[in-house]
């Protein structure tokens, strides 16, 4: 029997596994697919995912494979500069292909313990007081204590659970490619995106007409035949890397956990891949998750711990797709949208509005709703200065962390689950934190009694 059981070995579930198997819980990672994904779609990946890679090592690994570009808010294709103040170490967005990302993330999963099954495929569920029974293709049937659907936007997992997934459906098409071109020039209509992808090779973004069979990959007649269509050439586009088609369907899932079945990622919410925060959105949910999971199997944590998933979880999705649909309508065609477009871009010249926007796409400006308390509570904390180095470099084990600059607090009976730094001279304006394991502010303050408060609140009774 498993402790865990996750179906889909894509970035969510990859992350999910190996934050499991940071606690030692026992996870077996099931795929359906035979062999690890060739297709070099590439992704990126926004200052929150940089920062929570970060905390777990992998940063330098990733970097190593991808390829940096400025930061900025990318909000409906404005490219406005990076608003002022952010860490030079992680505002950038780090593009890099989608296998490459994924087979990084499965290693570091294995490494660490977790099983992983190709070629097997879900079809049934059956839950019960004790667990889940998860039946394959075959007829095999696997026991497990939990059970994480992060099996993409068609999810077994989740149309098995019965859960609703309102929205809207797709309307358009969109084609998206890197290959060769002859001469690229300026596009006056923003629904063509063209960038550099190396020498003499562009991506191109293009609206496709009408609703078609994505089934069907597209073709560089497609591309030839969209851009004479919108820019009126079609820059001598040939020898494609890679091309892809994708909708712009719009759902989120009612509820992402049913008993002792979770959803996470494209199972749990599909949009518009406009501002590239999908596989962020899905990362960033198994960062949440795993913890909270991890502690659940172990007997430690608190009643409602893994209902905060959800709780957290689902806000930040609906606004995903929220500002998704608004940069829809934004980069649309039209007289009405490109005014809107025009004044857009002149409100990003203010400082306060690029930095809402920028913190929307790179999703640094989350706040999680732990109740009253400074703006920093429920917050990311940035990777400031300690007498260690860098603050990051203190939760590669997925550990809580007790920031105390007084020097008279303890983390008594939750040692075992929170580490303890003293450092008067770290980089805070308040006196002490206690950080969550996916790097969230739990708690602000310098008295014990009001610190063992909130260490009961977020990892359970003290041994």
């Amino acid at each position: 029997m498993f402790d865990v059981i996750i179906a889909g070995c894509g970035p969510t579930g990859a992350v999910l596994a190996a934050e499991l198997r940071l606690h030692g819980v026992r996870t077996l990672v099931l795929e359906k697919e035979t062999e690890p994904e060739s297709f070099a779609r590439i992704v990126g990946l926004h200052m929150r995912s940089l920062e929570l890679m970060a905390m777990r090592g992998l940063l330098e690994r990733l970097r190593e494979r991808g390829r940096q570009r400025p930061g900025g808010s990318y909000f409906a294709a404005t490219d406005k500069p990076a608003p002022e103040g952010l860490d030079p170490a992680y505002a950038y967005l780090l593009g890099i292909p989608q296998p490459v990302v994924v087979q990084l993330l499965e290693d570091h999963a294995t490494t660490r313990g977790a099983q992983v099954r190709r070629g097997a495929t879900v079809t049934g569920i059956d839950q019960d007081d004790d667990g889940v029974t998860v039946e394959l293709a075959g007829g095999e049937r696997l026991r497990t204590r939990y059970l994480a659907g992060c099996d993409g936007g068609h999810s077994t997992v989740r149309k098995l659970l019965g859960v609703g997934f309102p929205g809207e459906p797709a309307r358009n098409d969109t084609l998206m490619g890197e290959m060769a071109a002859e001469a690229v020039t300026t596009v006056a209509d923003r629904r063509v995106n063209i960038r550099p992808a190396g020498p003499g090779v562009y991506r191109f973004i293009v609206p496709a007409e009408g609703v078609s069979d994505r089934a069907e990959p597209p073709t560089i007649e497609d591309f030839r035949r969209e851009l004479r269509a919108i820019a009126g050439t079609d820059f001598g586009v040939h020898s494609p890397r890679w091309m892809s088609r994708f909708g712009d369907a719009t759902r989120l899932a009612d509820r992402y956990r049913v008993g002792r079945v979770l959803l996470a990622g494209d199972a749990a919410h599909i949009h518009p891949p406009i501002g590239g925060q999908g596989l962020n959105l899905g990362v960033q949910d198994a960062f949440n998750l795993g913890w909270k999971l991890a502690a659940q199997v172990h007997g430690w944590a608190p009643d409602t711990l893994l209902d905060t998933y959800q709780a957290e979880r689902h806000p930040v999705a609906g606004d995903v797709l929220d500002n998704t649909r608004a940069q829809t309508e934004i980069l649309a065609a039209g007289p009405g949208p490109e005014a809107v477009r025009r004044l857009l871009t002149r409100l990003m010249d203010f400082d306060e509005v690029n930095r809402y926007l920028t913190e929307k796409i790179t999703a640094t400006g989350i706040r999680y709703d732990f109740g009253p308390g400074p703006d920093l509570l429920g917050r990311r904390l940035p990777d400031i200065a300690v007498k260690q180095g860098n603050l990051y470099s203190l939760l590669h084990h997925g550990r809580g962390l007790l920031l105390d600059r007084t020097g008279h607090l303890t983390t008594g009976g939750w040692s075992d689950r929170v580490d303890h730094l003293t450092d008067p001279a770290a980089a805070l304006d308040v006196p002490c934190v206690l950080l969550r394991p996916d790097g969230h502010v739990a708690w602000i303050g310098d008295d014990q009694h009001d610190l063992d408060q909130h260490l009961t609140r977020w990892f359970g009774s003290p041994r």
